[in-house]
């Protein structure tokens, strides 16, 4: 850690001289009910626009605009299932007040029967052997060990809602308990702790380099510290590995300048482009609040007055409690 201080002193752009206190008069006076609406049409929006790039190689280019096509025929401004489990997150939260693994797997179901072409593998697998009457962590357990224990990123794209619900210890604990509903895998578990806790600082109004080094500070995986902590020493790479996703898409937020530069910047990675820039349209949401979301980019997108509508209930019922 003391490598990560000394790195952050010499290389961080966007540090001034009253680092922590002041940053962007814009970014100061946005409303944490346009942050936490920005969480979730940000990662609505990353989904939506990386959709077409999936599987690509990367371009290095940002994308400007909604597109239909991709691997699966996607119409612009089309979500894919990180939209779905997120929304399921959220719904959950707001219906149970608080975290419940059980009502939270009924949901997470009802989304993947409705649109299963939309899901990963892993899920996937999970949720049929759940719906044979298996208990999800065990058929967690069991996926994993049957894929040889290949690691994937989906329930890292689902979890920034949990950011808005908690904001004390108990979120990294909840984060790996709610990855464990499809995933095995610890360090998915952390990963998506990460971001959540980012998540967490920033619709609350925190900086980002602050809200980073939290998340640092409280990441209990060495291999995703490890990575994330020095995030500017590697290139980014687009994939479903957990780690490397996570990667990528704090690249994307931290590199960046605006909404639209960070997540146009993690679709024009490829690889696995709408997880991507879904993680990073929550980030990215987070901070600049939803007003900084490109009109062009909400017009066509999927779901946004249910979106919208289930940001507004988790303001309401987690922010004002002070949780």
């Amino acid at each position: 850690m003391k490598q990560f201080f000394f790195l952050h002193g010499t290389t961080n752009p966007y540090k001034t001289p009253f680092h922590g206190t002041t940053y962007s008069l814009l970014v100061m006076f946005i409303s944490t009910l346009g942050r936490v609406e920005g969480l979730l049409i940000g990662l609505a929006a990353g989904d939506a626009l990386g959709a077409p790039y999936e599987g690509r190689e990367g371009t290095g280019c940002f994308v400007r605009e909604m597109y239909s096509g991709g691997l699966h025929k996607r119409n612009a401004g089309e979500v894919t299932d990180d939209t779905l489990q997120a929304m399921a997150v959220a719904g959950s939260l707001v219906h149970c007040r608080g975290f419940d693994p059980g009502d939270l797997i009924t949901r997470l179901i009802a989304g993947y029967t409705t649109s299963s072409e939309w899901y990963g593998p892993t899920s996937s697998r999970v949720f049929d052997l759940v719906m044979t009457g298996q208990d999800p962590f065990v058929a967690a357990k069991n996926v994993y060990s049957c894929s040889g224990q290949k690691r994937t990123n989906g329930s890292v794209m689902r979890g920034p809602p949990l950011g808005v619900a908690f904001s004390g210890p108990e979120l990294e604990k909840v984060s790996l308990l709610c990855s464990r509903l499809t995933h095995a895998d610890s360090t998915s578990g952390w990963c998506s702790a990460f971001i959540n806790r980012m998540a967490s600082r920033l619709v609350r109004g925190s900086p980002r380099w602050p809200a980073f080094e939290d998340a640092c500070h409280r990441c209990g995986d060495p291999e995703v510290l490890g990575r994330l902590v020095l995030f500017r020493e590697y290139e980014p790479v687009s994939s479903i590995d957990p780690v490397l996703c996570t990667h990528a898409a704090l690249w994307a937020f931290m590199t960046t300048g605006s909404f639209s530069e960070a997540v146009g910047t993690a679709a024009g990675l490829g690889g696995d482009a709408d997880t991507v820039a879904a993680i990073c349209g929550a980030l990215a949401g987070s901070y600049y609040g939803i007003s900084s979301i490109p009109a062009r980019w909400r017009s066509p997108l999927q779901y946004q007055e249910s979106l919208i509508r289930l940001a507004d209930s988790l303001y309401s019922v987690f922010i004002p409690s002070g949780r």
